[in-house]
């Protein structure tokens, strides 16, 4: 990254600009853009110890993308929940159906991506874009000039799946184009497909990504596990078949993380993937790839499942997104409700890998906010702001990204007690300093013995705890076999300071 180094277990925030934009040009009631985003607004984000913007839709929208969602009935019953004076004005394009890899003039000139990305860089933030794969918006400007570069079908195959394609005219000639796609889903109707299996379709999206290496610091790489070889052959194998196509020896994503940093050697990629395809990704380069699985058994209330994914290998954790709130998903507060969504807030900042957080969601929001809305005012729970500003601040600590993690058991408080099953719990060790981080994870009071050694010279030990600002105290006894911890109240949690 340009004179920006991410630390060990960074800070990431989503945010959605054409929102942001939209909400600071009616604070300040001047015209801003992307270069002119008052000083204040950046500070505020470094102060909270944020390591990363990603900056979330900021390419050029596409017209067709914007028609479909402005009179699609779902997009439109979401944003009337949360907009009260709604219009099909507050609705625009999804920006994952991309007309092309320029910036929204809604945002600003050109040159102002570079403009910003270098006054977060002097702040020690970087700037992560979005990169999407494995298709484009079905009007984008490329298909005109490599129509080839798009999965093509006959006549017959579109009138036998209508549902999976569309008519347009190229230079006056019909042709029929496949929407992108998840196999598991219906087709995005506003898109068109890419055809990673054609050198020409690989070597522009390649382009795309040098263009895009040269005015941020990394990507947020959109459903990754579509373009793997495999996958898009049992996706599009059975009309790239008639066509005798060949599947590609190398797998794109090893060709172009390999080209990009080499020419960008401190450049990120984040991949979206799912499936059971991290390591995968990992291996062939990416930083750092999504973590479902901790988000789905976080949702749940297994803390024995959760227990299990923390002993995966270190370095397969230190490169996991660890999250609980995204654009793609409910907000954590509906999902998970409002105590046991600070909880899980509490383990996915104090574990290792990069922690994820979006902008809505430090704020509170009830509920999943549409990517198509353009123009909507959160309202902040300012309960919900403090905590996470309290949060923020605690695993801000060189500890908690220097320092050395271990994950702790919890033995019985007494043989009939069992609740320290409930009981999750690690640790961070940095030179005199060690942080130990209690949570329990149930809906029941729960008691247990903290696996780990207290040195004391006296009876009686207090530790600071950093959530409730007080210091607790504990006898020798309570920690002579480990840390007896009694009574947690129900998604309840405890960040012990102890120095040296």
């Amino acid at each position: 990254m340009g004179g920006c180094l991410l630390r060990s277990n960074p800070h990431l925030i989503e945010i959605n600009a054409r929102l942001w934009i939209n909400q600071l040009r009616k604070k300040y009631s001047e015209d801003i853009t992307l270069s002119t985003i008052p000083e204040e607004e950046l500070l505020k984000i470094k102060h909270l110890g944020f390591d990363v913007i990603w900056l979330m839709g900021v390419w050029e929208p596409s017209p067709a993308s914007a028609q479909i969602a402005k009179k699609d009935p779902e997009i439109i019953l979401a944003a009337k929940k949360i907009i009260p004076e709604f219009n099909e004005e507050k609705i625009g394009a999804s920006p994952y159906s991309i007309f092309e890899y320029k910036l929204n003039s809604h945002l600003g000139f050109e040159w102002e991506i570079k403009a910003l990305k270098e006054r977060l860089n002097a702040l020690g933030i970087g700037l992560f874009l979005d990169f999407v794969s494995n298709h484009l918006s079905k009007d984008n400007s490329f298909i005109a000039k490599c129509p080839e570069c798009f999965i093509n079908v006959s006549a017959e195959d579109y009138a036998a799946h209508p549902g999976q394609f569309f008519e347009t005219d190229i230079n006056g000639e019909k042709k029929y184009i496949a929407y992108g796609r998840d196999p598991n889903f219906p087709p995005w109707t506003d898109t068109a497909q890419l055809n990673f299996f054609d050198s020409r379709a690989r070597e522009m999206m390649l382009q795309v990504l040098m263009n895009i290496a040269d005015v941020s610091d990394g990507v947020r790489c959109d459903m990754v596990m579509l373009t793997l070889n495999e996958i898009y052959e049992g996706t599009w194998g059975w009309l790239l078949n008639k066509e005798e196509a060949n599947k590609p020896g190398r797998e794109f994503w090893e060709q172009a993380i390999k080209k990009v940093k080499k020419k960008y050697p401190k450049f990120v990629f984040i991949a979206e993937v799912y499936w059971g395809l991290e390591w995968r990704f990992q291996k062939m380069g990416f930083d750092y790839t999504y973590d479902k699985v901790i988000y789905d058994r976080l949702k749940g209330n297994d803390t024995g499942n959760i227990r299990g994914h923390l002993r995966a290998e270190k370095l397969y954790q230190k490169r996991s997104v660890r999250f609980i709130d995204n654009h793609d998903e409910a907000s954590s507060i509906e999902s998970f409700g409002p105590e046991k969504a600070k909880a899980a807030a509490i383990i996915m900042s104090t574990i290792k890998g990069l922690r994820f957080y979006q902008d809505e969601q430090l704020d509170g929001e009830l509920v999943k906010v549409p990517v198509q809305v353009i123009d909507y005012d959160c309202p902040a729970d300012q309960n919900v702001r403090k905590f996470y500003e309290k949060l923020l601040k605690i695993v801000d600590h060189p500890a908690f990204h220097g320092g050395e993690w271990n994950l702790l058991e919890a033995g019985r408080f007494h043989k009939d007690n069992k609740t320290n099953i409930n009981i999750l719990s690690w640790s961070w060790s940095q030179m005199r300093t060690v942080k130990i981080v209690i949570v329990n994870y149930s809906s029941e009071i729960s008691s247990g013995i903290i696996k780990t050694k207290i040195k004391s010279a006296d009876d009686n030990t207090a530790l600071f705890e950093e959530l409730s600002g007080r210091f607790i105290s504990f006898n020798s006894s309570d920690i002579q076999d480990g840390l007896k911890i009694e009574n947690m109240p129900p998604y309840s949690a405890y960040i012990l300071d102890m120095e040296f």
